[in-house]
């Protein structure tokens, strides 16, 4: 991947960020924190940049828009959103959409263009990686053809979830009551 972030594309995630804040002004402070942390060095993208790095995941939700894919994942041991590493690419719509793919078997996927959460999140130490944050910048993706998914290497299982659940379990992750919030609220707004 190429490693040097040209300043169009540095801009375009600013201005992302930025409308990411002012759509959910409660986390403003979150967007600003992103936003400092890209110009923090020309390898935030990258894991060589080890205290953190960029990180894209996908809400992958099915046709009707009730239901979300989760994988169980096989390094964290939870149910969590797809998604996975940058590797030095800065479009991370683009990322997140590869990820879904790849962790999913589905092809037919479209992502929307809008940053749809934002969660920074400690990834404790494994073997010679020493722990670190993960800057994780999220979209929606669409399933637009068959939802028959095939379980990749990176996960135990696959499920597609009703996203009601979600939002019901107390015991689900913070950041997946949040997603699952906001998807509630804006297909409210919708309908």
């Amino acid at each position: 991947m190429d490693t040097s972030a040209s300043p169009s594309q540095r801009i375009r995630l600013h201005d992302a960020l930025a409308s990411y804040a002012r759509r959910w002004p409660d986390e403003a402070d979150v967007a600003h924190a992103f936003a400092a942390f890209l110009d923090e060095a020309p390898t935030v993208f990258e894991r060589i940049h080890l205290e953190g790095h960029f990180t894209a995941s996908s809400w992958l939700v099915d046709r009707s828009g009730t239901r979300v894919l989760l994988t169980h994942h096989r390094k964290l041991g939870r149910w969590l959103q797809l998604g996975g590493h940058a590797d030095g690419d800065r479009d991370l719509a683009a990322v997140a959409l590869r990820e879904a793919e790849e962790e999913s078997g589905l092809t037919d996927l479209r992502v929307e263009p809008d940053i749809f959460d934002l969660d920074r999140h400690w990834i404790p130490e494994r073997g010679d990686v020493p722990g670190h944050w993960h800057w994780d910048v999220r979209y929606v993706v669409h399933a637009e053809g068959s939802e028959d998914y095939v379980v990749s290497e990176e996960s135990h299982d696959l499920a597609w979830r009703p996203i009601a659940e979600i939002a019901a379990d107390p015991g689900s992750d913070a950041s997946m009551l949040r997603m699952a919030s906001k998807w509630a609220r804006r297909t409210s707004a919708a309908g």
